[in-house]
């Protein structure tokens, strides 16, 4: 039995030998445990690097504290969201025409991997580069990151249900997640407290150690014994959403849950933009990462429970919910830096805010997955997420903006137009219907 065989042992409590699947062929049955322990190792090597290099924080800390200017702060979580969004449209026919898609898997994890350890790389050499010539080559590398990201997601979940039995894809994710989830705050905790020296070159390090998580995941994850697969029958997503472009004028509850979404990207959006007003207020000019990475981490094992359990019965609630969260952080962070910024230098207090934040933005994320399932019929739904997606994709591509007006009228400014966002989807949620009690 291999190591990766017998972490499915571990993992699942069933005989190998006497295994039987529902959804795989023969071969690909005999393969599964020893596929099942290269998924776990190669998406938990995955789930690290995100920890390790995680735009929202610590790429936006190591931004801030190399000077780059906050427009490119501002255009980290937009580029990245929207590249990784956009191309699955174009190229997932095109995918759908190889008969084996590991490789896609693989290359999406070097151009992900490469492009984090270039944004280390340049950390370290911060001092060859001014603020605004290192801006736009941050840019630049997490739109890279982004299209590898787009490969991996377009492909990951062919492969999985290739090689991994119905019943079981979930606890790859899950095992994954969390073994992720206890590195990550360790190493937040590291920070928190000294351990690890929180100096622009130590973070660089951390983030170059994140691209080799990715380089590793993609050396194990081309192990992997797939069967070749169908190749006819794949959709052109590009031609299908813009086939399907009359359900925005037909359909009011649809362009209802897309507006609610567009105005709650304020919870993917602020975090940058905290984190570079805890620069500002600091001493030394360099925020407290390990306070946000913990804050982070803790608002997602807080709070996912308690957001599931609560769409069962309303997603609609949980988008009001979560938005009014929103609003209330991103009012407080707005007043503290508008109107008494010395507030901001008690440590504590930006972090706590982005815990409630994170809450939100875990409510957002599982809300509106739940809501778009739940509002289609089988045959709709694949349409309705494709329209939704590629939409908010189109408009994430806009929110570089918020960089631009935080350099101009300040981060406060931001974080005021979030607030009103946030309180806007409270109204747009109101209107969708309730469509767990339908």
């Amino acid at each position: 039995m291999t190591g990766f065989a017998r972490l499915h042992a571990l993992l699942v409590d069933d005989d190998p030998l006497a295994q039987v699947c529902r959804d795989l062929p023969e071969s690909a049955c005999r393969e599964q445990p020893r596929n099942y322990g290269v998924h776990v190792v190669s998406l938990s090597l995955t789930k690290v690097g995100e920890g390790l290099a995680d735009p929202k924080l610590v790429l936006a800390w190591l931004l801030d504290a190399i000077g780059t200017p906050t427009w490119a702060l501002g255009l980290l979580v937009p580029v990245r969201e929207s590249l990784a969004m956009l191309p699955q449209l174009v190229i997932s026919a095109r995918i759908r025409r190889l008969p084996i898609r590991k490789t896609v898997y693989v290359l999406g994890c070097v151009i992900q991997g490469a492009a984090i350890i270039g944004f280390g790389l340049m950390g370290w050499w911060a001092q060859m580069f001014s603020g605004a010539v290192a801006g736009i080559v941050a840019v630049v590398l997490i739109a890279v990151f982004a299209l590898g990201r787009s490969l991996c997601s377009i492909s990951f979940k062919d492969v999985l249900g290739k090689t991994v039995d119905k019943g079981r894809r979930g606890s790859v994710s899950g095992t994954a997640g969390t073994i992720a989830a206890v590195v990550t705050l360790l190493l937040a905790v590291g920070y928190s407290i000294g351990w690890i020296p929180l100096t622009a070159p130590v973070v660089a390090g951390m983030v170059v150690l994140g691209g080799v998580c990715w380089l590793l995941a993609a050396f194990v994850f081309g192990s992997i014994q797939e069967e070749p697969g169908t190749t006819t029958g794949g959709i052109d997503g590009l031609a299908a959403v813009i086939a399907q472009l009359g359900l925005l004028r037909s359909d009011a509850q649809l362009r209802r849950l897309i507006v609610t979404r567009a105005l709650l990207l304020s919870t993917a959006l602020a975090p940058p933009f905290y984190i570079a007003l805890s620069g500002d207020s600091a001493v030394s000019g360099l925020g407290a990462l390990g306070p946000f990475m913990v804050a982070s981490a803790a608002a997602s094992l807080a709070s996912t429970y308690f957001w599931g359990r609560l769409a069962d019965r309303s997603s609609r609630r949980v988008l009001m919910l979560a938005a009014a969260l929103a609003a209330l952080a991103n009012a407080v962070a707005a007043f503290l830096a508008l109107v008494i910024p010395k507030a901001l230098e008690e440590a504590s207090l930006l972090p706590a805010l982005l815990f409630v934040l994170m809450i939100a933005h875990q409510g957002v994320r599982l809300g509106r997955s739940v809501h778009v399932v739940d509002m289609a019929d089988r045959d709709s739904r694949a349409t309705y997420t494709a329209l939704s997606n590629s939409t908010v994709g189109l408009i994430l591509l806009a929110g570089g903006i918020f960089g631009v007006i935080a350099q101009w009228l300040g981060i406060g400014a931001v974080l005021a137009i979030f607030t009103l966002m946030a309180a806007l989807a409270i109204r747009t949620a109101a209107r969708l219907d309730d469509v767990q009690a339908a």
